[in-house]
């Protein structure tokens, strides 16, 4: 009988360890720490002051963000994106336009404040974020851009996130202020530049 009663309790224990396991695995809401990736987007900048050369223009966004939370309610996010240029036709105000011309390849780099309004333990997860990065547009000679240039950014914007578990998806919003240089070439950044960007993630809970 005491042999079987040791059985019963291992038993019991261990059971109750693969139950505590599951429910980690499956609790909702965003994790002390995750990860998201971002396959796919847009972002468009609208036009500058100087219509003549600094066209509106976009690019196909994809990029990736690491994201700390210390409560349910705070947490603070390092993000890096890419602008892929695609050929599109631009258009320089009374100059005309430009047909199957490519944009420069940009990467913008951000940290960032998240800010959950309604807790972030639920499946359903609204937030609001905002931070200050910059912004890097590559070489692209046929449009007058010589070298690499980097320009001061600010965004604001927000989303919503679902989890299942581990996983889960967000949608996220930002818009984009870019900050003038003298220097800058003619086509981007001499005037201050605004831009709005729309992309879709996946998100990985690493720590609970």
């Amino acid at each position: 009988m005491r042999r079987w009663g040791k059985l019963f309790v291992v038993e019991f224990a261990l059971a109750l360890t693969a139950q505590v396991a599951f429910a980690q695995e499956r609790a909702e809401g965003a994790g002390r720490l995750e990860v998201t990736g971002f396959p796919g987007g847009g972002i468009l900048f609208t036009e500058g002051g100087n219509e003549d050369n600094e066209p509106d223009f976009g690019d196909y966004a994809l990029g990736g963000s690491a994201t700390y939370n210390f409560n349910r309610w705070w947490g603070v996010e390092g993000e890096i994106g890419a602008g892929l240029g695609v050929d599109q036709r631009l258009q320089f105000g009374r100059r005309g336009s430009v047909g199957d011309t490519s944009p420069p390849d940009m990467l913008a780099y951000h940290g960032n404040v998240v800010a959950y309004p309604a807790g972030n333990q639920r499946s359903l997860v609204p937030y609001a974020t905002g931070g200050v990065g910059g912004l890097t547009m590559f070489e692209e000679r046929a449009i007058g851009f010589g070298d690499d240039e980097t320009l001061l950014t600010g965004n604001a914007g927000g989303g919503v996130k679902w989890y299942s578990g581990r996983w889960g998806v967000r949608g996220d919003y930002r818009f984009f202020a870019v900050d003038s240089k003298d220097d800058a070439p003619a086509f981007f950044g001499r005037d201050n530049r605004y831009g709005h960007r729309v992309y879709g993630g996946i998100i990985l809970n690493l720590l609970r």
